[in-house]
């Protein structure tokens, strides 16, 4: 019996969190559909070439001496998978990132990580 397996190592949390995308044609601002700490997967409003590089910045909520506040993860990333958005212009990217820092990407994995426990059992 064949078995579907997940191949991605990293959790990925369904939220949407701002992200800014720069490339050369010019930026696009969104919102992640869902977030590892290997990448992101969001809606954009152009087409944008798979292995296109591009450099990522997202607004990660966090919570500083009890107060809400907002941490900036900047990186850079390559668009592996680009499909288009039945009745729309838009497009469904996945963007992996392929130069993070190992704190950025810490506190990434320690934000998705932090919201999944705390919602655990919430409906």
């Amino acid at each position: 019996m064949y078995s579907m397996q997940e191949r991605r190592q990293s959790v990925r949390l369904t939220h949407n969190i701002p992200i800014k995308i720069c490339q050369e044609e010019g930026d696009i601002v969104t919102e992640t559909g869902n977030i590892s700490r290997s990448g992101v997967y969001c809606r954009v409003n152009r087409y944008l070439e798979p292995m296109t590089k591009l450099k990522v910045h997202l607004l990660i909520p966090i919570r500083k001496r009890g107060k809400d506040a907002t941490k900036k993860i900047s990186c850079q990333g390559v668009v592996v998978r680009t499909e288009p958005v039945l009745g729309s212009e838009d497009y469904y990217v996945a963007i992996f990132f392929n130069e993070i820092a190992q704190k950025e990407a810490q506190c990434l994995s320690d934000y998705i990580h932090s919201y999944l426990e705390g919602n655990a059992g919430k409906h």
